[in-house]
C-alpha cells in the first residue's frame, strides 16, 4: 500500500485525525489514540503498524512480512511488504485497529466524538 492510498483510506474512517510526527511518520488516530502508523526506511523501514487482536496478531507473526511492532506492546503488528497481505488487506486491519481504539475509548469521548464528526 502507498502512502497516498493508506491516508486517504485512513482519512475515510469516523473521527480520524492525521499528523505527522516520529521524523516523517504519517499517524492516524481517533479521539487522540493511535491507531494507524505509516513509516519510512529513515524510522526503522517502511511499514504500516496497527492494532489487532491477540488472535490476528499471533497469526500474522507467523506470515511473512509481519512483525511484531517496535516500541508498541501486544497486539500490534507492523507489516514491512506485502508478501502476506496486500493492500485490501490491509485496509481491513486498519478498519478493525480503529474499531478497536475507538471502543477503548471512555463512553463520554465516544459520545462526543460521534456527535462532532
Amino acid at each position: 500500500m502507498d502512502l497516498e492510498r493508506y491516508n486517504a483510506f485512513c482519512k475515510s474512517l469516523p473521527c480520524a485525525t492525521h499528523v505527522v510526527q516520529w521524523g516523517g511518520s504519517h499517524v492516524w488516530k481517533v479521539g487522540g489514540k493511535l491507531f494507524a502508523i505509516f513509516s519510512y526506511p529513515a524510522i526503522g523501514g517502511t511499514g504500516i503498524t496497527f492494532k489487532c487482536s491477540p488472535l490476528s496478531f499471533q497469526l500474522l507473526l507467523e506470515q511473512p512480512g509481519c512483525r511484531s511492532a517496535p516500541y508498541l506492546h501486544e497486539p500490534w503488528i507492523q507489516c514491512t511488504s506485502q508478501e502476506s497481505l496486500d493492500d485490501t488487506g490491509l485496509e481491513i486491519y486498519l478498519k478493525e485497529s480503529h474499531r478497536l481504539i475507538f471502543a477503548a475509548l471512555s463512553k463520554k469521548l465516544q459520545t462526543k466524538l460521534r456527535a462532532g464528526c
